[in-house]
Formats: C-alpha cells, sequence, structure tokens
C-alpha cells in the first residue's frame, strides 16, 4: 500500500495491489472519498506515465470526483486509445450512450473529425445530437484554432449540460502532432465564455498522483521563500525553501534556486455548464 498526500482538505491518494489489481483511493480527513480499480498492469503504466505525460491518474481522479454530475450521452474529444491514456468510456459502461471522437481511426474512435470545421458540418456528422456531458482532456493545446473548437463544442453541449476540460498550465513540448498552447483558468473561462464556471470545483493537478491544488495565483509555483509555505502550516518546507533561495544566491544551485520560484507539471481542470 502507498500513500500520497494532496494539499486540499486534508486529502490523501492511497494505492493497495493484490489479486492481479490495483485501486485508487481519494481519502479526505480520513473517510473515504472516491475509489477506482485498474488492473495491476494499468495501474503501473499509468503511475509511470504519471511523471511524463500531464498525470492521467490525475484526470481519471478528477473526473470521478465529478462523476454523479455527468449525465448522458456523453462525448469525448480525442478518445483515441494509444495505450496510455485514460478509459473514460469503461468508467461509464451502461450509463447512456457515449461517443469519442478523434481526428484519426483507432480503438475508442466512433467518428473521426475535425471539430473546427464550419459547425454545420459537424452536426451534421453526429446526426443533430447534443450532449450532456463533454469530456476535452489534454486535447485544447493540441488545436491550432481553440476557439473556434471551443464554440463549437459549447454548441454541442445541450442546454443544462457539462464541460469538464483538462488542458496544461506547465508542461513540456509534446508535439501530437503539435502543440501550440498552455491555459491558465482565465484562458479557459475566455474559451468557453457562454459557459459557467466554479474555480472552487477546479483544481491544479500536477503530474504527481494526488497532487491536487487550489486554482489560485499560486498555480504550479513551488516557491523558494517562506510565506508561501508558512501559511500553509508547512513551517519546516518554508525553511528548507529559504535556505535553498539562499544557496542559489550566493551561486550554489543557482541553475535551480536561483529563481524566486520553479513551475511544476500541471493541468488545469475545469467544469463548465451551459445554461438550461
Amino acid at each position: 500500500m502507498a500513500s500520497c498526500p494532496c494539499p486540499k482538505g486534508g486529502e490523501s491518494v492511497i494505492s493497495r495491489s493484490g489479486g492481479g489489481m490495483s485501486s485508487v483511493a481519494i481519502r479526505r480527513n480520513g473517510r473515504l472519498f472516491r475509489r477506482t480499480t485498474l488492473r495491476r498492469a494499468s495501474y503501473l503504466r499509468f503511475s509511470f506515465i504519471a511523471e511524463y505525460t500531464m498525470g492521467s491518474v490525475n484526470q481519471l481522479l478528477f473526473v470521478q470526483r465529478h462523476e454523479a454530475g455527468f449525465k448522458p450521452p456523453f462525448f469525448e474529444v480525442g478518445s483515441k486509445d494509444y495505450g496510455n491514456t485514460q478509459d473514460l468510456r469503461s468508467l461509464f459502461a451502461g450509463k447512456g450512450e457515449y461517443v469519442g471522437i478523434d481526428m484519426e481511426e483507432g480503438k475508442g474512435v466512433d467518428h473521426v473529425l475535425d471539430l473546427t470545421l464550419p459547425f454545420d458540418e459537424i452536426d451534421a456528422k453526429l446526426g443533430g445530437k447534443r450532449f450532456g456531458t463533454i469530456f476535452c482532456i489534454s486535447v485544447l493545446e493540441h488545436c491550432a484554432q481553440p476557439f473556434v473548437m471551443a464554440e463549437n463544442l459549447t454548441r454541442l453541449l445541450a442546454p443544462g449540460g457539462t464541460l469538464c476540460v483538462s488542458a496544461p498550465f506547465a508542461f513540456q513540448y509534446h508535439p501530437y502532432p503539435a502543440d501550440y498552447w498552455r491555459f491558465s483558468q482565465d484562458g479557459i473561462r475566455q474559451l468557453f465564455s457562454k459557459l459557467t464556471f466554479d474555480l472552487s470545483e477546479g483544481a491544479a493537478a500536477t503530474a504527481r498522483t494526488g497532487d491536487f491544488r487550489p486554482l489560485d495565483q499560486y498555480v504550479a509555483q513551488i516557491p523558494f521563500g517562506t510565506r508561501y509555505h508558512w501559511k500553509r502550516g508547512r513551517f519546516v518546507r518554508g525553511l528548507v525553501a529559504k535556505f535553498l533561495y539562499g544557496l542559489g544566491k550566493i551561486g550554489v544551485l543557482s541553475w535551480l534556486t536561483g529563481y524566486k520560484y520553479v513551475l511544476a507539471p500541471t493541468d488545469v481542470m475545469m467544469i463548465g455548464r451551459k445554461p438550461a
């Protein structure tokens, strides 16, 4: 069993393995909040990928955290299974129609579709369907025309429907086939300006499993100073950060701690709702 503490409200992520299966559970203040079970191979793959590809486990945990509010039909953007991505379709199996689209054919893809096409063409391809929930996870940074795509997704969302979106705020260059953008919480709200977002429902998730942080002015920051850490009750961490910053100022570790802060690989995850 392994446990990973989260800074939000005494939250932790606990993983267990046995019998070829592994589970990931979120505990908040000692009480079970959400659990997901994965085959052992999938869990190990997810744990490895989390360090290098924007934390797929955290994306899955975020979806599960809000699962009760997601209604069918479901629509997933970028649904192709590359072998290292979260399997949302199975999570909602038996809960209503699920449609997955991508730019190329493959496992998990129901329609090959470019969401920057004129809306009439998209609407015809999907048979005029409107969706209760749209998942747009790790896709926006690869779209050359994100405002066009966001407008089309908004139109595909049924009145009262929900958008679950995750996009990188800080992450390495990863062209699939191109990598254009990074997004703050303000950027997501501007893209989907016709939807309503409650920042308290969202999170800044780093590449460490279970590391969810508030969407505030410190998104992705690891400060080398005392104030940030002491305000959060991390006295020792604040002293260590200040010490490291001091080393940077005198030329020791200046390549790292010569800055006031560094940015951790972080996704901005948000929930948007369309007026009924």
